[in-house]
């Protein structure tokens, strides 16, 4: 646990954010890592689920994601795993590209395939909740309406099992980049078990900072204008988005990128704010610029005192913790702790 205000706060660790080889960072060395730092839960990955099933299977081949029954069985074994080292799967991620689909369309019919899959691997696992993240797929609508609608019917699924959706603007989404796009679409749907995870580097790398300047921000307005909107941003969310309907905050800094990125998608097809998401994400106070104590005091004011979750893509982690992830994990919770105290003296 971790405190604001004298008041105990739930924290967790993303497992997809520790480690950087995977036949040393196995799963269970980084769940005795970040269960030894003091985190309550986890963030299970995906990728961290298929990882482990090839290191217990005896075949050693890889695992189709869409293997849902081998899936489960192995979901089964981590939340094993997790019990043995007293921690919580909080939710299951990412899930992408979800939202916007034309009806009657392949790729609609497979979205809602795999959220029912995925569900039936968060059942095994143990845990009610999945994340969202707003799509950046091409040829989705960027009716709201529709993405709300799409949201809706995936929770009245869920509900039929006690469980919920925690949707995230991703900050190169197609449509639904910002915290406000994402709480507009979650209103319209209307759903009790539909809520927001929001992310300090998603909303100050959208809003303020950018992978594609000298400068690290924004060009297209003055720096003083721009500061003047990521105020007000922050200061209309406190005010906007009730407590209960945040699912859970997560955390994380970026680095400036030198030199700076193309402004255009790489080769995989992936927007510059994703390219920078995935590999320039510190923990709070370690090289990063990002006005993220803006952002975690605004997500608190609401009133919001839930879960707050560490979510790191720091490619020069390897350098930083070498074999040895739990000074690391260590390191990550005092960070957290300091981020939160930052917030409890500007608030």
């Amino acid at each position: 646990m971790a405190e604001f205000k004298g008041q105990k706060i739930p924290v967790c660790y993303a497992s997809c954010s520790i480690g950087h080889d995977d036949s040393k960072h196995t799963l269970p060395a980084k769940l005795e890592a970040i269960a030894n730092a003091g985190f309550n839960a986890i963030e299970l990955s995906m990728p961290d689920i298929l990882a482990y099933g090839q290191l217990i299977s005896e075949s050693k081949s890889e695992i189709d994601p869409k293997d849902y029954a081998t899936l489960q069985s192995v979901g089964r074994e981590v939340g094993k795993l997790c019990e043995k080292h007293g921690l919580k799967v909080l939710i299951l991620q990412p899930f992408a590209n979800f939202e916007g689909w034309p009806n009657g369309s392949e790729e609609r019919t497979d979205a809602f395939e795999r959220a029912k899959g995925w569900m039936s691997i968060m059942e095994a696992v143990g845990t009610d909740m999945l994340q969202v993240g707003s799509s950046d797929a091409e040829g989705i609508s960027s009716s709201f309406d529709d993405m709300a609608s799409d949201l809706a019917e995936l929770a009245d699924i869920f509900a039929g099992k006690g469980f919920k959706i925690a949707y995230e603007n991703w900050c190169w989404g197609t449509h639904a980049s910002t915290w406000k796009d994402v709480w507009e679409v979650v209103k319209r749907a209307n759903r009790p078990n539909l809520g927001l995870c929001l992310d300090t580097f998603q909303s100050a790398g959208g809003e303020w900072g950018s992978p594609t300047t000298k400068s690290g921000l924004i060009e297209d307005v003055d720096k003083s204008e721009l500061d003047r909107r990521w105020k007000a941003s922050c200061k209309e969310l406190s005010k906007t988005v009730p407590p209960e309907k945040i699912f859970f905050l997560q955390i994380s800094d970026a680095y400036q990128v030198e030199p700076p990125l193309a402004d255009r998608p790489d080769e995989s097809g992936l927007r510059p704010r994703g390219q920078w998401s995935h590999d320039y994400r510190p923990i709070p106070y370690d090289g990063g610029y990002l006005p993220i104590e803006d952002f975690t005091e605004a997500v608190f004011k609401t009133g919001f005192r839930n879960w707050v979750s560490m979510e790191v893509f720091d490619g020069k982690a390897p350098d930083k913790y070498g074999d040895n992830m739990e000074p690391f994990a260590h390191k990550a919770f005092r960070s957290l702790q300091k981020l939160l105290k930052a917030a409890e003296d500007t608030e």
